[in-house]
């Protein structure tokens, strides 16, 4: 029977002898995996053994998100104290948005290095979790406990930005307090909107039609995507959303599993990357992820409350 290395065993807590349990061995292979044996660990397991070991790993319609490394672990975003809460890329300017919130509520443009370049209050808007980048110029953020889509134009330069400068649209589904809208993410050239219910229960809705209906043209479609994170998507919350133009993917986050998917533009899962430092890259879990993108040149970008800064570059070769 395969042994396992006595330090391993000794910090997953397996009481070192000379043969372990295969109940042991399937505990160490679930932490490799950054599983949590409580939280749909069988299901990641499945998909690990059955799918991921086997994807190409190179496939240029892939992100293959267990191919990205950390190369800036929870670096402290200096000038944010708490409540970090989403992010965003804007392509325009070559820099990312943030949103913190659970105190005065404000828009925050940060370096692709975590550097705070730019402040803009928001007055008005509520609780304010999720952030996409629309392009333009113009965002959109979503109010968790409303689930209410809010769109405004950046000024030039920075200052409070008052809920009266937006055009916004509610969906009101299932409203349960704390645990409504969290994510959005924008397809600009499918002119639609993802948006994510955290849980209690999780859903996905596209809204077709977003920029379009702001130009006058008042056509807006709305789809409940659910199904496609139902089965698949092995995590007990979503707390951000992000759509890649460059694979038409979205990329999920979860903070309680501590994961970020990849989703296929048939919804089907296609792989994932673990945010648990036991036995990743990251010297430690991230304690609270909250926001996940992607730049244009493919590197990922999460941050967690309460504000630390992440990036991840794919292995070449």
């Amino acid at each position: 029977m395969m042994q396992i290395h006595p330090s391993i065993a000794q910090r997953i807590g397996i009481r070192p002898g000379p043969r372990y349990c295969l109940f042991g061995l399937l505990a160490v292979l679930l932490v490799g995996l950054g599983v949590s044996v409580a939280l749909h660990w069988n299901e990641r397991l499945y998909f690990h053994l059955t799918h991921q070991l086997s994807v190409a790993r190179h496939d240029p319609a892939l992100r293959w998100l267990p191919g990205y490394r950390v190369e800036i672990d929870a670096r402290p975003v200096e000038g944010i104290r708490r409540n970090l809460s989403a992010i965003t890329y804007d392509r325009d300017l070559d820099r990312l948005l943030g949103v913190v919130n659970g105190g005065p509520t404000e828009l925050v443009a940060l370096s692709k290095a975590g550097e705070l370049l730019e402040r803009y209050p928001l007055h008005g808007f509520g609780d304010i979790e999720g952030l996409t980048y629309m392009g333009g110029g113009r965002v959109a953020v979503s109010d968790e406990r409303a689930q209410q889509v809010s769109i405004f134009q950046l000024p030039a330069l920075p200052r409070a930005i008052d809920s009266s400068e937006a055009r916004f649209f509610s969906l009101g589904l299932n409203l349960n307090g704390n645990k409504g809208f969290e994510g959005v993410t924008y397809d600009a050239a499918g002119d639609r909107l993802f948006i994510v219910k955290e849980r209690d229960p999780r859903q996905l809705y596209e809204v077709d039609g977003v920029a379009a209906s702001l130009d006058g043209r008042l056509q807006l479609a709305v789809h409940d995507r659910s199904d496609w994170i139902a089965s698949q998507v092995f995590a007990t919350d979503l707390s951000d959303i992000h759509f890649d133009a460059q694979t038409g993917h979205l990329i999920l986050l979860s903070d309680e599993s501590r994961l970020v998917m990849e989703l296929g533009a048939d919804g089907r899962m296609l792989s994932y990357r673990s945010l648990n430092g036991l036995f990743s890259d990251l010297k430690r879990s991230a304690p609270q992820p909250e926001g996940v993108t992607l730049d244009d040149d493919g590197t990922l970008y999460v941050v967690s409350e309460p504000n630390l800064f992440y990036s991840f570059r794919r292995e070449e070769g």
